[in-house]
């Protein structure tokens, strides 16, 4: 199994930039699928992104041109750029895992943006 740990959040202003980073520890060599995802106050919890081991990656129509995944998969971590942000984007954003079908959750990093 692994264990999933992100960055801290934090509060930004409209228009400004953020990067999370989440690092994976454990049985790391079986992650396929790493990714993103984020949860807003009274919403279902929704895909941001997503980047498989060999680099390929999804994004959610809201966030693309705006936000990058990006991952080193020696360290074992998965990034979330974050630019152009605005209040829309104000959630708690969830590390996502694939490991051999099963998904694991980081604890979650409250973003907050500022209008």
């Amino acid at each position: 199994q692994v264990q999933l740990v992100e960055s801290e959040g934090g509060l930004v202003q409209a228009g400004g930039s953020l990067r999370l980073s989440c690092a994976a520890s454990g049985s790391v060599e079986s992650i396929n699928v790493m990714g993103w995802y984020r949860q807003a106050p009274g919403k279902q919890r929704e895909l941001v992104a997503t980047i498989t081991r060999g680099g390929s990656t999804n994004y959610a129509d809201a966030v693309k041109g705006r936000f990058t995944i990006s991952r080193d998969n020696v360290k074992s971590t998965v990034y979330l750029q974050m630019n152009s942000l605005h209040d829309g984007d104000t959630a708690v954003y969830y590390c996502y895992a694939d490991w051999r079908y099963l998904n694991f959750w980081g604890q979650g990093t409250q973003v907050t943006v500022s209008s």
